[in-house]
Parts: structure tokens; sequence; C-alpha cells
């Protein structure tokens, strides 16, 4: 008997230990979250679907807390028998924040019609034998950054390599454009701090393309500027669905001051390391995403170089873009451990938090964010210790 009993116990922590057992059984409806970017069982409290199978209710976790407010879903469902069902979303200790997105290839992503009254977000979905994807934003994985990488390094000029890496040993990889003399000034662009924050990833793509780019403006910029893109410095909170943090449960937007967490320190070494060589930090830009379109700077009278760069640069970009109301908050806090703090303090020049609204119009994103590189370049290749 005690051998028998011996063997059950063995099988069922082999049978757990060898196989990924899903936190949502759904009966005749599969569900799926084994893919980079969907939320994990530990962000899904829990699921339950109704007796007629038409109904399910996912209610969501965060990775730890206390965390920002931006509870973050991804997951797939399917079913052998075509039916309509209804998705019901709720927010353990939290608010709903995106709007529900669709896909059929991860891929090509569109909005849904939903229902939101703060504490549920309900919506319909059709399902059948091909998986449905369904997320909070659009879904931008590890290796989407690795491959935009990789192509742009094609050309001669761009390297593509790693800095450093995260907690769970993934790669921080930055995307330099350097001339010859490592004296020139730089221009840094961070990306991808804050998991979720899909609309600020896709003004960054957009952003490097205009910088990297052929034309004439561009050519001229980056023969007297180098430029370092760190486009991803999350991957951790990336590949697992996070809402916020990293692998230790630690906001990176919050660290700049402490550095006690590698993808800080990645990029911190990386940039001393520039400056100890000779070179020179001009200007830097965050992306992040919020509930609107907003510009946190540092006041023009901190004490930077160039104190008026920013305000040139956003007036410019306000006189182009009819459409969009440029926002600018200054702000200066050096116990919050911001990069756009950290990055002024140190390197005594300006940077900005650049944020997207959440559902600010994805064209509209890209056409802002081309707007926006060419008159930071415009701006930057001129003297800016006056107010133009």
């Amino acid at each position: 008997m005690y051998r028998i009993a011996l063997t059950v116990f063995y099988f069922l922590v082999f049978t757990l230990v060898s196989f990924k057992i899903s936190a949502c059984y759904l009966g005749e409806v599969k569900f799926n979250n084994d893919f980079p970017g969907a939320s994990s069982d530990k962000m899904l409290y829990s699921c339950e679907i109704n007796k007629k199978g038409n109904k399910i209710k996912f209610t969501l976790q965060p990775e730890n807390t206390p965390i920002n407010d931006s509870p973050w879903y991804a997951f797939q469902l399917s079913s052998k028998q075509s039916k309509s069902v209804k998705v019901v979303i709720a927010v353990k200790d939290g608010t709903n924040r995106y709007p529900p997105k669709i896909s059929h290839d991860g891929i090509k992503w569109q909005p849904i019609k939903y229902n939101n009254d703060g504490d549920l977000m309900s919506f319909r979905v059709k399902l059948g034998p091909k998986p449905l994807w369904i997320a909070g934003q659009e879904i931008i994985t590890n290796e989407a950054y690795i491959t935009w990488g990789d192509k742009l390094a094609q050309n001669a000029s761009i390297e593509h390599k790693v800095i450093g890496h995260s907690v769970d040993k993934q790669p921080i990889y930055v995307i330099e454009s350097r001339q010859v003399f490592n004296a020139k000034p730089w221009l840094v662009v961070l990306g991808r701090q804050h998991p979720p924050e899909i609309t600020g990833a896709l003004a960054l793509f957009p952003f490097v393309s205009t910088l990297l780019s052929d034309s004439e403006l561009a050519n001229v910029f980056r023969s007297r500027f180098n430029i370092a893109i760190v486009p991803n410095l999350n991957p951790d909170g990336v590949t697992a669905g996070y809402w916020r943090h990293n692998k230790n449960g630690v906001d990176l937007n919050r660290d700049w001051n402490k550095f006690k967490q590698p993808e800080v320190t990645a990029v911190d070494r990386y940039l001393s390391t520039l400056v100890e060589a000779g070179g020179v930090m001009s200007m830097a830009v965050d992306f992040h995403s919020t509930k609107k379109d907003i510009f946190y700077t540092m006041p023009s009278d901190y004490g930077v170089e160039q104190p008026y760069l920013v305000n040139n640069w956003l007036n410019k970009l306000d006189a182009k873009r009819k459409d969009l109301e440029v926002i600018q908050k200054p702000g200066n806090n050096p116990d919050l451990g911001v990069f756009k703090q950290y990055f002024a303090d140190k390197f005594k020049v300006h940077a900005i938090t650049y944020e997207m609204g959440d559902n600010s119009d994805r064209t509209f994103i890209r056409e802002v964010a081309i707007d926006a590189a060419n008159s930071l370049m415009q701006t930057m290749l001129t003297d800016n210790n006056k107010l133009r």
C-alpha cells in the first residue's frame, strides 16, 4: 500500500511539473495563454463559464502590489463548434483601463464594441475552431523588437547589440547610430519600461525610423549627432504580460535614483561608458502611454544646457500639428526616480517623457511621431539658448 501511494504521489508531481496546467478550464471553450505577452496564470485571479457555455468571466489581478492601475490582459479563445460568447472582465481591487481588441493572427488588430461600468467590462465575440486573440492593446513581443533592430542594422552605419540583461537573463538591446568620432553629442531614446504601454511603442517605431531615414534632414542630423535607442527595457514584463513591473516586482521608472534593477543599471552603465569615451549627452526621449497625449518635461529654468530646447521643439510641433493639442507639463522631482529626472540631473541636459493616449488613433500616433522626430532634429540643429 505504501509503495502504491508513493507511486501515485510521484506520478502527480511529475504530471504537475511536466505539463502547463492553465488556471482556466472552460469546458468546451478552449482557453490559451501559452504565448509571449499573454496574461499568465499569476495575473488571472479567477475564470468561470456559465452552464450554457455562452458567458465567460475573467477576474484580473496584478503581478504584485502596490501597483499602478493598468490591468493588462491577453489570451486566446476557441471552440470546436461555432458559437457566440459574452466575455466579462473584472479587476480585483482595480478598474478596467484598456478597451478590448481582437485579432485572428496576433498581428492585425481591431477594436470591438464593449460596455464598461468601471467594475465590469463586457463584450461579445464569435468563436470557432481557429483561436481568436483578445487583448487590451496590440501585442508587441520581444522578438518583434529584435527583428526590427536586426533589420535596421543591415545599414552599415547602424549597430544592434546587447548592453546588459534583465532579471530573467533576457538581453537588453541598443540600436546605435554612431559616426566616426565618439565626441559627437548623443540623442538617447528609451522605450517600454512599462509593458502594457503600447501606444508609446507605436510612437517610438516611426519616431526612430524617421531619425534613421535617408532624408536630407536625417542625414544632416546624423552627421552632427549620434543616436542610441533602447526600445525595450523590460523584456521580462513584456513576455509575462505584467501590468507595470519587472521580474523583481519593481517599477523600472522609479529606480533611476536607486539603481537596484539590472535593466536600469545596464542603461546607466552604457551611457556612462559613452561619456567616458568622450561622448556628450544632448537630449533624451522616453516613450510611454497614459490616458491622454501629454509631454512631461523638465522646467526650462532647471539649469540644463540649451534651456529652451524642449520649448522650441514642442512649439514647432504644435505649429505643425493643428489636430494635436501639445500639452507640456514641466516637473522636477528628484526623489521620484524617473528616467527624465535622472538624465537631466546626471548629464545637465533636457529629457522628456513622451506620452501617447491609450486610445489615440493609431494613424494619428504614427503621423505625430514622424513630425515630432523631424521637428526635434530641426530644433537640435539650431541654438536653443533663447526662446523662439
